[in-house]
Formats: structure tokens, sequence, C-alpha cells
């Protein structure tokens, strides 16, 4: 009984103390910090991921507070007068919260940290245990989760599920904003493949979270009907799993057309093949039924075959060779094609066909697959063509029936193991009278209808099936067929493509047929014995040839079968086959007859070189026998490590034998007289030929014995005296020189591994002995040495090494070795002692190549012994890339690659990287690019300059890229080679200059930012167009040259400038500053480059083209935004552009229709104003203009007169129905200024006209425009035109501004016009202008000046217009003068006294020009005034 009482005391003092520590906390304490202080793990353990230990701990801790918990959230609810449930999932969702954001920063998160996650298990037993008191509602936890800002994190939501506290379809659904659902679900799956990449460690956490969400995704969104019924709203879930799992997908496919090596290395496309492995069957684990899972995978297969449709039919039958199998992605074969079967497949894709716009590349991709992959496939895909060529003949259905084509090709595309040939399958399908298309005429225009139209785009082999297997076409339709044949041999010419070439059994699987075709031929005869040998028949194919194919059979198959050769006897098989072929007479008797003859002269050929030998047995040849026997010797010597006296002593000897051999010391021939080699088209005796090899492959020979045994440094030194004895050897040494570079120039890629490294070495040791060698020079075509320049042969060879556009291997195995073998040689000595050992060139080039090859190679790491170089070199199994790879770390070449004259500047990598071909470079163009940004932004750019590098200045890099792009566009031919251009010579093709012009634009993008920002070194926000000091440099130092080669390089250079200045950002034509805070935009440096350059080289006159035009108007629009007030910054621009740079204004007038729609949309992107009041007057120009000729004239614009002409007149020069000049003329007789600068206009016209002529008649046509209008204003009394001609006016005066609108060349030339007009005048025109006073004077001064230009030759301007004149034969220069010459005589007499008053001007302006001109001068003068002085006046 006393035990029973203690006991109720206790119940009840328990009881007690809880309700008093209910209210404690109540009062006191976080229910929020409650829910995590059931457990306590101690923080020192790791733990990165939950376990059953975690679990039973918090388990067995919790336990003694369940009651608490529970009692103190429903204390606090009852005070709050809220539901407990409600209560405890608002605190758990704030819990939550505040857990993940411990860690969020700034990017979003799908994993927690170790930390995290422990205090969220606890969190989740207390909620589980609240969960099973029914103190927690799921729904109020999933409501007040998307309540929050932040989404839930990825791993949360996961853990929810694995506690099985709420269900992830359960929280999906309590969201009804569909969208939000999908971009969480699709980011946080992306964020979640990226890292199961970046952090492995936690791939496999990765891995499971991925597959429960994606099992979940597959089973909601492909449930089956009566599971969907039981939802609330049944189709948003699916729709959103859907979505989700569609763009997952798209993201995949859109980073697979990267390149495959690619795709093993980028951690972007790893994370995509993490999400790839979704597709996998084991990831399920028997979690999905087969149904919903085949459901699934048509469904992503439908996605992936309709994913961006973007070949259409044509363009797809245009490349459709190069999607075979062996360039799909595993997708296809490792994943999808394992649960659905061949029939389903087929089906599904036929269905998808004909339904959906597709991605042909997939298709036929997914087609390719199959067949390689189900064997059962080939049959069925049969059955599917039958089908489709039915059903198209049927109803004509012409996509139906390209479908098939599409699907036969690309199945054959896989070789005949896989499916039958295209052209088997089309004789099968066309080729007889059952055929598809043989039921009607109809069916067969259908056919020859749908063939014709595929012409344009069909490949070569296609075309020649259906010329050689032609459809079968009754005999009536013959000419349909003809008309269609006709048109594929047109096309096969006009792709070079010989239909007389193709092979009796060309291989089409390929794609192409084979590049000779006498390998063809061979390969024909070879499988034509094949079948011949089983069948003993002629082949099928062979007879028809020789019916219908003569020209190949004659001039291809039988001479590649009748190939002379010693006949067997008894007959062999070809023996066989082609008296087979001469009894059914397929070979001509006298082909046959000379065959035979051939044939006997091989067999006694061959008797007489077997009696040859055994005579030469007999009675050997000395001399070269005793050479052999002697560099025997001496490879004898060096392997057994011999002292050098010996050796030196044999190669004494083998210098003897040698002079004997080569008959040498007859001629005496001075040292000083060069070797001349011609390296194009390298010739050798038969005896120097055999003498060269045996010493070349001796030398190979001896070094690798030496190298058994020893490293370079202690094999003693054999290889220079052996080298040094050929230098005494004048013959020897031209005919080993003449061998080497043919070696190494034409045959580099077949040379072995010891013949490079003997080549390489002997290279070494004639550089080292190249004050023992006579002068070298070179011959050939390609080479532009002076007669007296000679260099030493090492750098010859190593010039000459490159020549090939896929030197980068080659170069690189040479250079490598050696180099490698003079550091070996040499390991022990000094820098300046190695560089006396090794060409300078060879430096160059390995330092250029080999990072350009090797990603290893970009890096500094250092390291390596010079034995284990050399073991690298010397192993059999040499991999050259290692080897120079180890060559690259070691640390003395490392200090040696520093010193300075060995250095690749940044202008020697540009002038090399311009001239490799981009087709031809062995690097794809995405390596290209990360090559070329390594150079330039992590190499070079922060390299000293006193290295050839750029200080970390972006604008010293991007004046040298200028520079570089400027002197590859003139290296037209190769000059001298010179230590400066040391890779000059790499490639000669179209040079990479997008490429480089790339990198420039990125690097002044780049300082663009940094000014626009104020951050570019000693720069505020001041941007000067350092671009045009970079032009002006260069222009200064090509100088003034009036000489015409001269002139077209300062032409070519402008060029190269004007396209560098058009591919950069149009802001770079202006500077800007910043002035009392107020930025200012400036032009005056574009507007001196293109007054004082560009106006000179514009071809059209008075317009500069429009590419530079449109270029500066958006670049002015752009930069003006900078400014506080743009249209005031646009207007004073384009009013100072009129007096300072008109030809831009004359250039807008003439490109304004292309100009306008550019510039209005562009300031609309820009600014909601409306546009600047100059673009506007613009505008108005062009307006007026365009009513002059529609004949209902507007107000004229209040804009410069001549502008307003410019716009008259180019808009008059745009009129497609010739309309006359006069329409513009009337509009225009009230403005005297308009109307002279019409006039000019039409003047620079018409000598562009005759400079440029492209019809006979328009040169008659401009004349007679320059007549009309010169008849107007002589109408109107305006005599100012003839002063037109003459300069000396004012500099804002409208002559020196139309002057100023038309380049130097035309304003030389105006005498030129002047003469060709004005002698065209009608006799009243003529009339009132020769009683003007002035017209005399203009008159003489233009013709003398006409005189003058004739006279001064080749070197001005006239000379030009001469060769332009003869090319067209068009009437001669002299011709013009002569006319003119007569014309001013004629008008002379006609002058009044008064136009006289400056004879004696003209008179010495004439000279000794025109003796005749100046005394008609002088004699109708003298005559005027006697006139004048007869006429007395009448005093009285």
């Amino acid at each position: 009984a006393g035990r029973a009482g203690k006991q109720r005391r206790k119940v009840e003092n328990e009881h007690g103390l809880q309700e008093a520590a209910i209210q404690l906390l109540g009062g006191h304490q976080n229910l929020s910090d409650l829910l995590l202080e059931v457990e306590d793990l101690p923080s020192k353990e790791p733990c990165s991921f939950p376990n059953e230990a975690t679990y039973r701990r918090t388990e067995s801790r919790g336990v003694a507070t369940e009651s608490l918990v529970v009692c103190a959230v429903q204390e606090q609810a009852s005070r709050l007068g809220l539901p407990v449930g409600v209560l405890s999932a608002r605190i758990a969702v704030e819990k939550i919260q505040e857990l993940t954001q411990t860690l969020t920063q700034s990017d979003r998160i799908v994993l927690l940290s170790t930390e995290q996650r422990v205090k969220l298990i606890c969190l989740l037993q207390t909620i589980k245990r609240l969960l099973n008191q029914n103190a927690f509602s799921r729904l109020h936890f999933c409501q007040e989760t998307w309540l929050l800002q932040e989404l839930p994190v990825l791993e949360v939501v996961w853990l929810l599920q694995k506690e099985s506290i709420i269900d992830l379809e359960e929280l999906l659904m309590s969201n009804s904003n569909s969208t939000t659902l999908t971009d969480w679900l699709c980011n946080d799956l992306q964020l979640l493949c990226h890292v199961s990449v970046d952090q492995p460690d936690l791939s496999e956490t990765c891995r499971e979270i991925l597959s429960n969400f994606v099992t979940m995704l597959v089973r909601t969104g492909f449930c089956e009907p009566q599971e969907v019924g039981k939802r609330s709203d049944p189709e948003k879930l699916p729709q959103v799993c859907y979505a989700v799992l569609d763009r997952m997908l798209s993201s995949v496919f859109s980073l697979l057309t990267i390149s495959e090596k690619e795709q093993k290395e980028s951690p972007t496309l790893k994370a995509a093949a993490f999400w790839i492995n979704v597709f996998d069957v084991s990831v399920y684990r028997g979690t999905i039924s087969l149904n919903l899972l085949r459901q699934f995978y048509v469904h992503s297969l439908t996605h992936i075959l309709t994913f961006n449709p973007m070949l259409k039919d044509q363009s797809t039958i245009k490349v459709q060779y190069q999607t075979m199998y062996q360039c799909i992605h595993d997708l296809f074969t490792k994943r999808l094609f394992m649960v659905l079967n061949a029939e389903k497949l087929l089906a599904h894709v036929q269905q998808v066909l004909e339904t959906h716009e597709v991605n042909w590349q997939h298709v036929l991709s997914c087609v390719s697959t199959l067949l390689v992959c189900q064997p059962q496939a080939q049959q069925l895909l049969k059955d599917l063509l039958t089908r489709l060529l039915n059903n198209a003949f049927e109803i004509y259905d012409l996509e139906t029936l390209i479908i098939a084509f599409l699907l036969a090709r690309q199945a054959a595309l896989e070789g005949p193991a896989v499916f039958i040939p295209y052209s088997e399958w089309f004789k099968i399908s066309f080729g007889n009278s059952s055929s598809y298309h043989s039921s009607s005429k109809k069916s067969l225009v259908f056919l020859l209808k749908f063939l014709s139209d595929l012409v344009p785009f069909e490949p070569p082999q296609y075309l020649k099936v259906h010329v050689l297997h032609c459809p079968y076409v009754h005999t009536k339709y013959r000419p349909l067929l003809q008309e269609y044949t006709t048109l594929a041999k047109t096309r096969l010419a006009d792709l070079k493509v010989s239909i007389e070439e193709m092979g009796l059994y060309e291989d089409l699987a390929a794609g192409e047929g084979p590049k000779q075709p006498h390998l063809q031929a061979l390969q024909d005869v070879e499988k034509a014995m094949v079948i011949f040998e089983h069948t003993g028949k002629i082949p099928a194919n062979v007879m028809e040839a020789s019916i219908f194919r003569k020209s190949y059979y004659l001039s291809r198959f039988l001479p590649a079968l009748l190939t002379p050769r010693v006949l067997s006897e008894p007959p062999d098989l070809r023996m066989a086959f082609i008296e087979s072929l001469k009894r059914l007479d397929k070979i001509p008797g006298p082909l046959y007859s000379s065959y035979v003859q051939a044939c006997c002269k091989e067999a006694e050929k061959l008797l007489e070189e077997s009696m040859s030998r055994e005579m030469e047995v007999d009675h050997p040849k000395e001399p070269f026998e005793s050479l052999q026997a002697e560099l025997e010797e001496l490879r004898h010597l060096i392997r057994h490590q011999d002292q050098d006296g010996a050796v030196s002593a044999q190669v004494a000897v083998i210098s003897e034998r040698l002079r004997a051999v080569l008959d040498e010391g007859r001629d005496y021939i001075p040292v000083d007289v060069p070797i001349t080699l011609n390296c194009s088209s390298p010739q050798l005796g038969p005896l120097e030929l055999k003498v060269v090899d045996l010493l070349l492959k001796n030398f190979c020979q001896n070094l690798v014995a030496a190298s058994f045994s020893s490293s370079p440094p202690r094999q003693g030194t054999w290889a220079s005296l052996f080298v040094k004895m050929l230098c005494g050897h004048r013959r020897a040494l031209a005919a080993v020189l003449t061998r080497m570079l043919n070696l190494i120039c034409q045959q580099g890629p077949s040379l072995s591994d010891i013949h490079v490294l003997g080549l390489a070495a002997f290279l070494i040791h004639l550089h080292e002995s190249k004050t023992l060698l006579p002068p070298i020079a070179l011959e050939g075509p390609e080479h532009c040495f002076a007669p007296t320049q000679y260099f030493c042969f090492s750098e010859h060879l190593a010039w000459l090494s490159i020549e090939n556009s896929f030197f980068c291997e080659r170069i690189s195995r040479f250079c490598t070795a050696a180099i490698a073998y003079a550091f070996c040689r040499a390991s022990a000595s000094t820098v300046d002692v190695i560089k006396q050992s090794v060409p300078p060139y060879l430096i160059h080039k390995l330092l250029y190549v080999l990072p350009r090859l090797s990603l290893e190679a970009r890096d500094e790491a250092c390291g390596g012994e010079v034995e284990a170089l050399w073991n690298t070199l010397a192993a059999p199994s040499l991999n050259w890339m290692t080897a120079a790879l180890a060559l690259w770390r070691q640390s003395f070449f490392q200090e040696f690659k520093k010193e300075k004259d060995l250095q690749v500047t940044l202008r020697d990598w540009l002038m090399a990287e311009l001239g490799i071909h981009p087709h031809q470079d062995i690097l794809s163009d995405t390596e290209r690019q990360d090559y070329q940004r390594w150079a330039c932004c992590q190499l070079y750019l922060p390299l000293s300059s006193a290295v050839g590098g750029c200080d970390g200045d972006l604008e010293l890099a991007c004046k040298a890229i200028i520079n570089a792009v400027v002197d590859s566009n003139n290296r037209s031919e190769r000059k001298p080679f010179h230590q400066s251009d040391f890779l000059v010579s790499i490639g000669q093709g179209r040079s990479g200059y997008t490429d480089i012009l790339c990198r420039l634009q990125e690097m002044v993008f780049d300082l663009e930012l940094l000014r626009a920002k104020g951050l570019a070194v000693n720069c505020s926000r001041y941007r000067d167009s350092f671009l045009f000091s970079v032009f002006q440099e260069r222009l200064c130092q090509l100088g003034d040259g009036s000489a015409l080669g001269d002139q077209l390089v300062r032409q070519r250079e402008i060029y190269m400038f004007k396209r560098i200045l058009v591919g950069l950002p149009p802001s770079v034509l202006f500077t800007t500053r910043e002035d009392r805070r107020k930025m200012i935009v400036a032009c005056d440096q574009f507007f001196c480059f293109v007054h004082t350059h560009l106006r000179n080289s514009c071809i059209m006159g008075n317009a500069l083209s429009y590419d530079i035009t449109v270029h500066f108007f958006k670049g002015l629009l752009s930069t003006s935004m900078e400014c506080e007030e743009p249209i005031h910054v646009i207007n004073s621009i384009l009013y100072a552009c009129r007096d300072q740079c008109p030809i831009l204004l004359s250039s807008a007038a003439r490109w304004w229709l292309r100009l306008e729609p550019v510039l209005c949309c562009q300031w609309k992107r820009l600014s909601e104003e409306s546009l600047p009041r100059e673009l506007k007057k613009l505008m108005e120009n062009q307006h007026h203009a365009n009513s002059v000729f529609s004949l209902k004239l507007n107000l004229p614009p209040s804009d410069s007169p001549w502008i307003s002409a410019a716009f008259t007149y180019f808009t008059f020069q745009r009129q497609t129905e010739h309309r006359s000049i006069g329409v513009a003329l009337k509009g225009m007789e009230s403005n005297t200024e308009q109307l002279l600068s019409l006039f000019f206009f039409t003047l620079v016209d018409l000598i562009s006209a005759t400079l440029q002529p492209k019809e006979k008649l328009e040169s008659s046509r401009k004349l007679e425009v320059c007549v009309e209008v010169i008849r107007t204003l002589e109408g109107k009394g305006v005599s100012s035109w003839l002063t037109l001609f003459l300069s000396g006016e004012s500099e804002h005066s409208l002559h020196a501004i139309l002057y100023r609108t038309t380049s130097d060349l035309h304003t030389r030339l105006l005498p030129l016009a002047f003469c060709s007009v004005v002698p065209t005048f009608d006799q009243r025109l003529l009339s009132s202008v020769v009683r003007r006073q002035e017209f005399l004077f203009v008159a003489v001064m233009m013709y003398t000046a006409l005189v003058r230009l004739f006279l001064e030759g080749e070197n001005s301007s006239f000379s030009h217009f001469r060769e332009q004149q003869q090319s067209h034969e068009q009437t001669g220069t002299l011709d013009v003068i002569t006319r003119a010459q007569q014309f001013l005589l004629h008008i002379i007499p006609q002058c009044p006294l008064e136009s006289f008053s400056c004879v004696r001007q003209l008179q010495d302006s004439c000279g000794d020009l025109d003796p005749e001109v100046e005394a008609a001068l002088a004699h109708y003068r003298q005559t005027l005034m006697e006139d004048a002085l007869l006429e007395d006046p009448d005093l009285l």
C-alpha cells in the first residue's frame, strides 16, 4: 500500500511538472526551435546523408519529449484560436524556410549541406510524430509552402516524400499555377544534373533524387484513365509532367550537335548525359509497368523526331549522306530501342511523318539506327516503302513519294549488309513494266516531274543512278524520259562529274564515288573477275557496259583489264576472263594483239633483268660496292663504340670511295660559286639518287645503332665528321640537299620515325657546319629571291618544310626531333652554345605549332630529365605528341624559349594565323576560336612588349591585329625569306581573315566597355578612335608615290581599312570626351579619313559605298545616346558634315532608299522622340525628289540647294522608265544654285561613265543630260556654269563644296567632260554660249588642261582614261583632243572682242602645247581690234 501511494504521488508530480513546463514554454519558447530540440546530434560527427542509425538515435531520443511537443503545440493553438494541424504545418514550413535560407545567398540550390541535412532530419522526425497523433495538416503544409517567396528546395521535397510525409504528387496538386510548377521542376532538375558533374561525391545522391522525380513524372503523366479520374483536376498534373519531360529532352538535344570531343569534356554536356540516363530501364526497377514505360518512350521518340524541324525535304536530299549510323548519339541505340520493337517503331515513325513537321536529320538517324541494330527491320522497311509508293501513285501525293525516296536512300547509305544499294532499289521499283509508274501516262509524268524537280538538289551519285538505270518507259513516251536524262546530264556537267566515269560496281554508301577513275576501273576489274570465278559467266554489268557505256568500257575498263604483264602457263583466271570477252567480240582485235605483244615484251624485259643481275655478280661495280662496304664498316665501328681516331680514319676512306663513285675532281669549281637547288622539280640522275639514298640511309642506321647503347652526348663525333666530309664533296652535297628537300617537303607524311629522327639529326650537324657550306640558291616559280641573295641551307629547309596547308603534324615531328637531338647533345652547355646548334626557325615553328595542336602545351608545367627525353625519342613505339610535350616541359627549354630572338611575337603569330586556310586547318572552327582567344587574351595581351606582347594594353593589341591583317592582304606573292617573316609561307590559300577579325571585334568591344565605364588605363570616359592613327601611320609610310604600282598598293590598303572599319562597332568612328560633366561627340578623324582617302577611292565618283555610309549613320545614332541631348549631337555633326565632309551627305542621297528604313528602325529602338531635324531634312529632300518625277511637285525643302540637287539627280538615276531630266529642271528653275549643283553631278556621272563604260549608249545618254542642263541654265541667263570648271574658289563656296563631293580624279578630268560636252551643242545653244565673255577663257583653259593631261603620260590620272578607252574600243584619246582643237579653232572667230581681254594669259597657257591655237588667238584678236578702229565715231 505504501509503495502504491508513492507511485501515485510520483505520477501526480510528473503531470504537474509537465503542465508547468508547458506553461513556461508557452510564455518563453519559440515552437519552431522546439521542433529541432527533440534530437541533439553531435556536431562533430561526419554526416553527409541520413542513414538508419541516425533515424534510430533520433527516435530513441525523441520519444521522451513527444507528448511535450504535442502539448506545447496544442496550448499555443488554443491561445491563437487555430487548429493544431494548421499551426504545426505553418511552424514546420517556417522552420524549413529558415534552414534553407541559411545557405542560400544569391544562387539557387537543390541540395543541402551536411549540417542542414542533419537538422532537417530532426525536423522530419518530429513532423512524423505530429502526423501520427493527427496534429499535422498535409494540406495546409502544401499551401503554406507555395505561399513562400522562395520555391522549395529539391532535396527537401524528396526527403518529405521519402519519409512518407508529403507525396510529390500531392505537393504539385496543391499549386494551381502550372507554369510555376513547370519552371521550378525544369530549372531545379537541370541544376541537379550540373551538381552531379561539379560534385562527383554527390552523384549517387543526385541520381537517386533524379530517379524518384522522373519515376513520379512518368507514372503521373502516363497513368491509367481510372487513376486520372480520382484527381480533382485530372488534366493539370499530366500536362505539367509532359511539359517538364519535353523541356528537359529539348535542352539535351540542343547540345548534342556539338562535336563528340566536346561532349566528353564539357561540363554542360556531361550534365546533359546525366539526364539521358533516365531512359535506362534499370532506373525504374519495376516501379513502373512496362506499358507506361513504352508510352513514355514513344512520347519521347515523337518529341525527338519533331524537335526543331530545321530541314526541308529538298535540303535533306542535298545533305542526306552526312547522316549515317556512325554520326548518331547513343540515345537511339542504347536507350529507346531497348523496349520498343522494330515493327512498332517503324509504324510510329510513319505516323509521325504523316501528322507532324519533323526534323529530318533525327528521322533519318532513327531509321539508320533501327536498321543497324535490329536485323528484322530491313524487311519491315521494304514493306513500308512498298506501301508508301503505292499510296503515292494512287493519289499522286508528292510528300509521300519524297518520304519513300528519303527512307530508301538513308537505308542504302548504311551499306549492302544492312539494305540493298540504292541503284538496286531504284531498278526494282521503277525499272520494269510492272512498276508503280507504268500504269498510265499521268503516273509517268508524276514520277519524271518529281525527279526533274530534284535535279538542282541531287548529289551526283543519285543522278548517275537515274541516268544509267532509267525508269521503264513505253516507247511512245520516250521523249518525256529524254527530257529528264538531258536535264540530269546537264546538271552533272555543271558539277563537273562525268557520267561515263562511273564505275560498274561503284559504291554509293559513302556518298561520293572514288576520286580517281582509274582506281575505280581497277576495282571493277577485280570484282568482275570474282563474279566470273564463281559463276563462270561474264557479269551482266560488264555486258551492259560494253553495249550502253562504250566510252567507259573502252577507255577505262579494258585498259585496266589489259595491263601488260608476264603471262603464266597455264592461263590464269584473268586470261580466261579476257579470252571469254574476246570470243564474244567484246575486245577489239587490234587492242587484244597489242596486249599480247606488250605481255611478250614484259617477259623479255624480265629475262634481260635476270641476265643483267647475273652479269653484275660476275663483274661487280667496284666503286659503289666499295662505298657500300666502307659504310657498313663505319656502322660496325659506331656500334662497338670504337675510338674517334678509328672513326675519323674510316670517314676519310669513305670520302675517297665517294669521290671515286661520283667521278669528282675533274673540273674545279670555286668555293664561292653557289649551289643551285630546284625544289619544285628536283631531278637526280640514277647514280646520284642511288648514292644519296645509300648515304642518308646509312646515317639514319648509324644514329639508331649509336642510340641503342648511349645517348647523344656520348655517341662521339662520327655524325659531325660524316657531315663535314659531305661538305667537301660538292656534287654529293648538292644531291644530298636536293634529296632532303624532296623527302621533307614532298614525302614528309610517308617518312618513318627513324627517317624523321635521322634527317633531323643530319640537319642539326649541317647547321653546325654552315661555315663549310657553299652558298645555296633556290630555283622555282614560287621563289622570289634576288640573284645575289643566298642563305644557309637550314634556313631554306626550315622555311620550305611548311609549304603544305596540312603542315602542323609533320612540322611538329621534324622540329621536335631536331630540337630534342640538339638539346640532348648539348645538355650541359649554355644557352648560347645550344643556339648555335639549332636553327632559330625550327624553334619558332615549334613555339607556334605545338600550342596550336595541344592544350597541354598551353600550360606552364615544367619538369623532366634530358635523358628521359632521349629515351622517349628512341623508343620503338614513338608517340610524337608525347615526345613534343616532353621537350616542351623541359625546364631548360622553358628558359631557352624566353630568349628574345627566339620569341614568336604577336605579329608573327597573327601572320601565321592569317595565312591558314580555315577549310584546310587541322583544327575545327570551335577549336581554332578557343586557341586564338587563348593566344590573344592569355598569351600575348599580358606579355611584355619587349618580347612581342602588348603589356596588357588592349589598344596596342588591336593595332597589331590591324597591321597584320593589312600586311597579310598585301602579301599577294611570296617575298624573299627574312627572319621577320619566318611564318610567311604558312598556307597560301584563302586567309583566316574572318577569324582574326572576330578577335579584333572582341577586343574592340572589351575596350569600348572599359572606356564606357571609365576603367581603361589612363582613361576616364574619353574615347579616341585610335584606328585612324594606325591607318594614317601606314599611309604615311607608303608615301605619295605617283607610280601606278604605288597607287594600287595605296588603294588596296585603303580598301582593307574600310573593310576593317565596317567589321567593327560603328561607334569606333567617333571620339567622345567629357567636358564639364557633359559628353561631347566628335567625328573629325573620320571626316579627315573620308575626305583625304576614301573620297579618292570611291568608284562612283560622288558617293561612297553603302557599307561605310550606313556604318557612319548607325554609329552616329548609337554614339549620340551617350550624351544628354542626342538629337542636338546628331544635328550638329550632320550640319558640320556639309562643310567638312560633304561626300557623306551625297552618299546618303545615293543610298537613301536603303538607309531610311535602317535608320528609322534604329532610332525607334534608341529613343521615343521624333527624328532629328537633319535626318528629317534628308527625308524631305527624298520626298521632294520623288514628287518631281511623279509630276506632283511639292514645295522645295528648306535645305542646302546642292543636297536637294543630289537627291534629285540620284532619284533620276534610279528611274526605270528613263524619264527626261527636263522634268527635274522644271522644278528647279527658280533656284540657280540647285541647277548648278545638278549640272556638276551630271558632269561627274559623265566622267564615271567614260572611265567605266557599261553600255555603248550610256555615255551618249549622260552627254545628252549634261547638254539639257546647260540649255536650261542658258535659258535663264546663268553663265556661272562655266566657272564650275575652274577651281580656286573660297573654301566655303558652292564650287568648293561640290569639288569635295567627288574624287580628285574626277576633278582633274573635268577638262575631258568640257571637251566632250561643248562640241555637241546645237547652233542655237552654241551661239548663246559663245557670246559669253568668259567662255573663250574657259574653253582654252580646258583644252590646254586636256592636252597637258595627255602629255603627262603614265604618271597622270589621264593614263587610266586612255587604258579604258583602248580596252572598250571607243574613240581614241587623240580623237577627243583633235575634235576639241577643231571646235576651238571654229569658235574663236565667233567670240566677241571682250572675250580676248585675257589673251596673253591664254597664249601663255597654250605655249608649246598647241602653237596653232595660240596663233589663232593672236590673229583674231588683232583682226577684231582693227575692225574696231575702222569704225570711227561720227563727229558731225
